[in-house]
C-alpha cells in the first residue's frame, strides 16, 4: 500500500517538487493550498487557507474521511513561517499525523557567532527577522505537546533549482535578469566581492531528504542542518552559471559596510554559510548528493528552456 503524504503548500518551488517526487515515487499526495496556482499531476488538492485554522482543519479532515485514512505518514510543511503555524501543525496534525516534516532555514544561525563548520546546536540565535521566526518555529516543536506525532526539523541552506531563479548572494539574489546580463556581458555587482561561502542544496535533493525521513526513528524529534556537498565562494556559484552560458564572469565588488547600511536586513547573507553534515549523515537519511556544478547547469537550463 502507498504511503500517504499531505503537502501545506504544494504550488510552490519546494512545496512542488517534493509533490512531484512523491507521486513519481508512488505515494499518495494531497496538498492544502489556496488554491490560486495549479498544483503538480496527480496530487490532490485541498482548498484552505491556513490562515483560518478552523476551516484549514475542516478541510483537511474531509479530505480524510473521503480517502478513508486516518493518519497521514508523513506531512511536509513547507510553508510555516510565523510560531503560530507550528503550533498549528502540531494542533491539527498531532493526532491526524505520524511525522511532521518542517522545513526552518539555516537564517536561524546569529551570523556574528557561526562556526564553520556550524553544527546544529549553538548559544546564539537569530532573534528576529525571517531566522528568527523560523527559531520560534522550531521552540514550538521542541516544547510542545505533539502527543505521537514524530517530527523532524530540517535547516537548509541556499536552495536551488529548476522552478526558482538563480542567484544567491545580493544584489543578484534570485535574480530574473541574471543570464541576460551575463549574456550581455554586464558586470555583477556582489557584496564582499563574492568571497562568502556557500553550500547550495539542489531543491530536488532536499525533497528526496524529506521523503526519506518517513519512518525513520533515527530523525524522530531531531534538528538538522541540511546543505548540499559543495562549498564554493559565492563568485564562484556566479562563475559557474557563467561557463554553461559560455561567457566571461564580470564581478564589480560592493564594500560590505556600504551594502549594510543601506540594506540592514542583508546580513543573513554576508557570512559564511557552510554545515556539518555529521548527525544528518548518522542518521540514515538520504544525504544531498548532486555536484553544485551539476545542479546549476540543471537550473539554467530549465531557465533557458522556460523563456525560449
Amino acid at each position: 500500500m502507498s504511503d500517504n503524504l499531505l503537502v501545506v503548500g504544494g504550488s510552490g518551488f519546494v512545496s512542488g517538487t517534493v509533490a512531484r517526487r512523491a507521486v513519481a515515487s508512488g505515494w499518495r499526495v494531497w496538498a492544502v493550498t489556496r488554491g490560486r496556482l495549479p498544483l503538480p499531476d496527480g496530487v490532490i488538492t485541498i482548498v484552505a487557507d491556513r490562515e483560518d485554522t478552523i476551516v484549514f482543519e475542516s478541510a483537511i479532515a474531509s479530505a480524510m474521511q473521503m480517502a478513508e485514512i486516518d493518519r497521514f505518514d508523513l506531512v511536509a510543511d513547507c510553508v510555516g513561517y510565523d510560531a503560530e503555524d507550528a503550533v498549528q501543525d502540531v494542533s491539527v496534525f498531532g493526532r491526524r499525523a505520524r511525522q511532521l516534516v518542517f522545513i526552518s532555514t539555516d537564517f536561524v544561525f546569529d551570523p556574528a557567532h557561526r562556526r564553520f563548520p556550524q553544527a546544529e546546536e549553538t548559544e546564539h540565535y537569530a532573534g528576529s527577522g525571517y531566522g528568527g521566526n523560523k527559531r520560534l518555529c522550531e521552540l514550538e516543536l521542541l516544547n510542545g505537546d505533539c502527543g505521537d506525532m514524530a517530527w523532524t526539523v530540517v535547516r537548509p541552506c541556499h536552495i536551488y533549482g529548476p522552478g526558482s531563479l538563480l542567484g544567491c548572494l545580493p544584489n543578484h539574489g534570485r535574480d530574473n535578469e541574471l543570464l541576460d546580463r551575463l549574456r550581455r556581458g554586464e558586470a555583477l555587482a556582489l557584496v564582499g566581492g563574492g568571497h562568502f561561502l556557500q553550500q547550495p542544496i539542489l531543491a530536488t535533493d532536499l525533497c528526496l531528504l524529506l521523503l526519506s525521513l518517513r519512518g525513520n526513528t533515527a530523525t524522530y524529534n531531531q534538528i538538522f542542518c541540511t546543505a548540499g556537498p559543495d562549498i564554493a565562494e559565492s563568485r564562484t556559484y556566479y562563475e559557474m552559471i557563467a561557463n554553461i552560458l559560455n561567457v566571461e564572469l564580470q564581478i564589480n565588488e560592493t564594500p560590505v559596510d556600504l551594502h549594510l547600511k543601506e540594506n540592514p536586513n542583508s546580513v543573513p547573507f554576508l557570512c559564511h554559510r557552510i554545515y556539518d553534515l555529521a548527525k544528518l549523515k548518522a542518521s540514515g537519511a538520504h544525504m544531498p548528493a548532486t555536484p553544485l556544478k551539476e545542479g546549476l547547469r540543471q537550473h539554467a537550463e530549465s531557465l533557458i528552456t522556460s523563456n525560449a
